[in-house]
């Protein structure tokens, strides 16, 4: 326990500094005991995402040296990418204890409640012409799979194409990768991810088709462990991809194929400008998804994909 007093001494200023600062730590779901008459004590180590507590997990990556953390803020991705235009650098990560204009693909939102889930976005700057940029979407998806295998192999993820990650049909992950670029080369490329961690409900609209870690094996996780397990594994995919061509290419279009239940034999349907009905053929060279409709093989190259 330490008196007001001297914490008011140390860091120098007043009492009811002090107790203001201490008020707004707990809002922030910081668990500090005691009141002014008898002091204060750290009562648990909260689970913050903080630049001093992530930097040390991630030393040797890409992301260990410019990391923003927020406690409130509309979009990690929308914060990614305005630092990207005005020249950030490669591997700059932004968190957020919680987002209120939290960002899906599409016009979908994401559901992010404070300090209970990851949001998260990265500054990416690969030489890569655009037409190769959905396979970093699907590294992504792979880093996360890894990531959750070392937190909790009793874990199963599935993947479904492009952007989602599952356990038991319901959606844990979501990945929004967007990109600013020329013709035939990428400036920048923001990609977010939101990870479903201890949430234990979701909002009624959610309930049906949303998970999240903890309600699926009723353990509470350290998002600070799950969002660094994360970014160490996609770190690593990035760069095969960056050095291997080809081959590291066509590594992650056969990896995502073969852990993704939905990538080939599935009935989906697709909600395009036409929308249509059929059954996954795998994916194309380039990571494009393949659907049977009738006897026509049709590439989805946007649009909803939708398990039936």
């Amino acid at each position: 326990m330490v008196s007001g007093t001297k914490v008011a001494s140390e860091i120098g200023i007043s009492r009811s500094e002090v107790w203001r600062l201490i008020q707004q730590l707990r809002a922030l779901g910081v668990d500090i005991g005691g009141h002014p008459a008898t002091g204060y004590s750290l009562k648990s180590m909260p689970d913050l995402l903080l630049p001093d507590l992530f930097a040390p997990l991630l030393q040797g990556t890409l992301f260990s040296r410019n990391i923003h953390h927020f406690y409130k803020i509309g979009s990690t991705n929308t914060a990614a990418a305005e630092a990207a235009t005005s020249g950030a650098p490669e591997g700059s990560v932004f968190v957020a204890e919680q987002q209120t204009a939290g960002r899906g693909r599409g016009d979908n939102q994401w559901y992010s409640a404070r300090s209970v889930g990851i949001y998260c976005s990265v500054v990416l700057r690969p030489k890569l012409p655009p037409s190769d940029v959905l396979v970093l979407t699907l590294a992504a998806g792979l880093a996360f799979q890894s990531a959750i295998q070392e937190i909790d192999p009793g874990l199963a993820i599935d993947l479904k194409w492009p952007n989602d990650a599952l356990i038991g049909w319901k959606k844990v992950c979501g990945i929004l990768t967007e990109m600013n670029s020329e013709l035939t080369q990428v400036r920048h490329i923001v990609l977010g991810i939101g990870i479903n961690v201890n949430q234990t409900e979701f909002p009624a609209d959610l309930r049906e088709i949303a998970t999240s870690l903890s309600i699926v094996s009723g353990t509470e996780y350290s998002r600070l462990q799950v969002c660094a397990a994360f970014l160490r594994a996609l770190d690593g995919e990035y760069k095969q991809l960056l050095d291997g061509g080809a081959v590291a290419h066509d590594s992650i279009l056969q990896r995502f194929a073969e852990r993704s239940s939905s990538a080939t034999g599935a009935r989906v349907r697709v909600e395009d400008k036409l929308p249509f009905e059929g059954v996954t053929d795998g994916l194309d060279d380039r990571g494009f998804l393949r659907v049977r409709a009738g006897n026509e093989v049709r590439t989805v190259l946007s649009g909803m994909v939708t398990l039936k």
